[in-house]
């Protein structure tokens, strides 16, 4: 539906996670009889959540501690892991900072060259125990350390950015050929954020495993606010869940996975999530809240410090549980911070599903707080 703005131009109206809600069914399950598995490529899960390549989420422990526990950990291949090789006094440093100071002090931090060596030994210490592989890097960044990512042994490459698109124009550099690059690759490739049907549908005809949705949506970017872009996350998955039915009439049956990445703060908003049409999520703020993650109770990612533009900011999000409580419980609180593995169970058995792909179905309404 179209709304007008003004005599000269209309929107459409879009929705947010807050905006909606999971409808009951007349059938309910026993939460223990709901499978939350999940699969992608080779590779499979017992839960549909990846840990969000950002420092403040994810170090070489905390990918193997989610691996360890069912998800996957992916570790920003740009981050401080592969900068430095003691990241820790930094990390420390970053907590202490006051805001007035934290965005160019982290810009100082962040303008350390990555160190290809330090990238393939970040990746063989994940792998040695014997999880899957997973890590990412930004579109800028693909050309330049490709090759010795993959010939560290990543299992699963991600492609993540604000935003990442299928046709970007540049007169003054060589842009990426995802479909080239992504064809020549000899493992699955996700790739994102995409935030409407026509840029996921580009991103899927490259031969992308999954597509990331989502643009700058969570608690620590500005994007909205310097940019003056958002894409609420309701609508963009499900936009997104239409392209992956189209592309997969168009190209015999092939099935690329939408990942929600953004706007993924609590237990409920992931349950909205897939019911919108999402095979998986990437949490970012929701693990962040560990007591075991990288960020000790704050939060930040690449866009807080751009060298040009930043476009988030370290934010705190405090401490709530290990990581192990926060996705498997017990819950002390009823916030929806922890044992989100239980409350994705509670709320497909409420609503009758078995599995994933069925709870896509489950009807929802508009509802806004």
């Amino acid at each position: 539906m179209e709304i007008e703005i003004g005599r000269s131009k209309r929107a459409r109206r879009v929705y947010a996670f807050d905006d909606i809600a999971v409808v009951p069914s007349r059938r309910t399950r026993d939460p223990e009889d709901v499978s939350v598995g999940w699969s992608i490529d080779a590779y499979q899960f017992d839960i549909p959540f990846l840990a969000a390549p950002m420092d403040s989420v994810v170090s070489p422990t905390t990918a193997i501690m989610m691996g360890q526990l069912g998800g996957l950990g992916v570790l920003d291949l740009e981050g401080l892991w592969t900068r430095y090789e003691n990241p820790e006094p930094l990390l420390a440093e970053i907590r202490e900072l006051s805001v007035e100071t934290a965005t160019a002090r982290m810009q100082e931090i962040y303008a350390e060259p990555i160190k290809p060596a330090l990238v393939t030994e970040r990746l063989a210490e994940i792998r040695a125990a014997g999880v899957t592989v997973a890590g990412a890097l930004s579109p800028q960044r693909t050309q330049e350390l490709y090759e010795t990512v993959v010939a560290a042994g990543v299992d699963l490459f991600v492609i993540r950015g604000t935003t990442v698109s299928a046709e970007h124009v540049s007169r003054n550099q060589e842009p990426l050929n995802l479909k080239k690059f992504i064809y020549d690759l000899d493992v699955p490739v996700i790739v994102g954020g995409a935030a409407t049907y026509t840029a996921a549908l580009h991103l899927m005809r490259t031969g992308a495993a999954g597509v990331l949705v989502g643009f700058g949506g969570g608690a620590a970017s500005t994007t909205r606010t310097s940019l003056g872009i958002h894409a609420p996350m309701a609508t963009a998955v499900a936009d997104v869940a239409g392209a992956r039915r189209d592309y997969m009439d168009e190209s015999g049956g092939r099935y690329v996975h939408v990942i929600a990445d953004g706007g993924l703060s609590t237990s409920g908003d992931i349950v909205k999530a897939i019911a919108c049409g999402a095979d998986a999520v990437m949490l970012g703020t929701a693990l962040a809240r560990a007591t075991d993650a990288p960020g000790g109770g704050f939060h930040w990612g690449a866009e807080a410090h751009h060298s040009q533009l930043p476009r988030g900011r370290r934010v705190e999000v405090g401490t709530v549980a290990p990581l192990e409580a926060i996705l498997y419980g017990p819950a002390s609180a009823a916030d929806g911070t922890a044992n989100l593995v239980g409350a994705l169970r509670r709320s497909m058995a409420t609503t009758g599903y078995s599995g994933i792909k069925e709870f896509q179905r489950v009807e929802v309404v508009v509802a806004p707080y």
